[in-house]
């Protein structure tokens, strides 16, 4: 009973992480005229959150190998609650600013730690991990959706405030039910850290996190969006040799190489590009051309909640027990390129509804096998790094898609480019992931 109590517990803070990234977004043009700052700065409230989260993860990963998972999950807890009363009582945007980057940062320390700590300890029985990886997975690829129902809610109903407030109800549940339910497991004794590796893979993910940022600002022949992408790339090569020598590493190779996280990385990756279209271009669509309010938009999202959460914990607690991933991954894929397909359609109900519908299914069958499989076969002085991976992987993924998509005329379009996109990752799925179920962690 307390192994799901803890579930519970990670599955609230995993919400509270997810939506954040998409709630905001229906605050911002409240909160813009609210403190008079120009429309240029608005992108910075989502960029500033991004490159701290994205650049820190690998970090946050390690500290909860080094110095305990439940500890560094408090502490992302705890701060992630902080930052959010700051950006809630924000009189300016520079403290609005500083507030998103502190979500970021603390962001980076809770991911890794509550989904390494799910995979510790769901680690013995494949069928009850199956079935906690499919829950966790569900609000995982739920989450933005519940942003934006919550975030339009809050926003009409009551202040933009309160889509940063909000979090301080969650976060109180999950600090308490922490302390109170949570276990760490064993963790290596503490060894020097890797300092240069440290140093060079944030500087590089945050090169590349902010070139793909300003991407649409600046344009992709502007000096000042390839300058930073290609610097980034290059110190992430310089990373990888470094984690070839170094006596304590930051990133094991040998947690990447494995052929099935391998797999899980690279899909979440390819899907985390695609991803953003549904949620953040699909928002423009409905109050751009279908005329909704904010909460009229959120509502519209209930049914891919709905589905995402079905599909979700079906392949979890049945399916991938007995199959794995390899052929769970590429349907839902493919489901979700049908259902952006069927999004060129023109009505909410004769379009975007079955398709919201079809793209639910597919992202469950997705989440929660790429989740598990990303973080098995790991021992448990490797869990939080690879649990760091997954979050990296979709967030360079997601700034990969923002980048590109917001280039492209017209929702039709990057609909259509992001079926193809789903297409792709549906094939490096059924090619790379090893066939059969997947093997029972012995952590600790």
């Amino acid at each position: 009973m307390s192994r799901w109590l803890a579930l519970v517990v990670l599955s609230l803070a995993q919400l509270m992480d997810i939506l954040d990234s998409t709630i905001v977004t229906i605050a911002l043009p409240t909160a813009q005229r609210d403190l008079g700052f120009p429309a240029d700065n608005r992108q910075w409230i989502l960029t500033g959150y991004a490159l701290a989260f994205g650049s820190l993860l690998l970090l946050g990963g390690r500290l909860s190998d080094f110095f305990g998972r439940k500890r560094m999950f408090l502490v992302g807890v705890g701060g992630f609650a902080v930052a959010s009363a700051f950006g809630g009582a924000a009189g300016d945007f520079a403290t609005l600013l500083a507030a998103r980057i502190g979500q970021g940062v603390f962001a980076a320390l809770l991911a890794p730690a509550a989904l390494s700590l799910l995979s510790v300890t769901f680690a013995e029985d494949a069928e009850e991990r199956g079935r906690a990886f499919g829950i966790f997975g569900a609000i995982s690829g739920a989450g933005g959706a519940i942003g934006l129902l919550l975030g339009g809610v809050l926003t009409q109903g009551l202040s933009w405030r309160w889509c940063l407030y909000v979090n301080l109800f969650i976060a109180a549940v999950a600090f308490v039910g922490g302390i109170v339910v949570l276990r760490d497991g064993d963790r290596p004794a503490r060894v020097r850290p890797d300092i240069a590796g440290t140093v060079t893979v944030v500087l590089g993910l945050i090169g590349i996190v902010y070139g793909l940022g300003t991407a649409e600002l600046h344009g992709w022949s502007d000096l000042r969006t390839i300058g930073p992408v290609v610097a980034g790339s290059a110190l992430i090569g310089a990373f990888v040799a470094i984690e070839r020598r170094a006596a304590h590493l930051l990133l094991p190779l040998r947690v990447i190489m494995d052929r099935t996280r391998g797999a899980a990385y690279l899909s979440l990756g390819i899907c985390g590009t695609g991803m953003f279209a549904v949620f953040l271009f699909l928002t423009y669509h409905l109050t751009t051309a279908l005329g909704f309010t904010p909460v009229q938009t959120g509502l519209a999202f209930l049914p891919m909640i709905a589905s995402v959460m079905a599909g979700a914990v079906f392949s979890g607690a049945v399916l991938l027990p007995r199959t794995g991933p390899r052929p769970l991954v590429p349907i839902g894929c493919v489901l979700a390129a049908i259902g952006m397909v069927m999004l060129t359609g023109s009505g909410y109900a004769t379009g975007i509804l079955p398709a919201l519908l079809v793209t639910g299914v597919g992202f469950g069958l997705i989440f929660g096998p790429v989740q598990n499989a990303a973080t098995s076969g790991v021992g448990p002085h490797d869990a939080g790094v690879a649990a760091a991976l997954v979050t990296t992987a979709q967030q360079i993924g997601g700034s990969i898609g923002l980048a590109v998509f917001s280039s492209l005329a017209g929702d039709h379009v990057v609909f259509g480019i992001t079926a193809v996109v789903f297409l792709v990752s549906a094939v490096v799925a059924a090619t790379v992931f090893r066939p059969g179920p997947l093997p029972v962690n012995d952590m600790a």
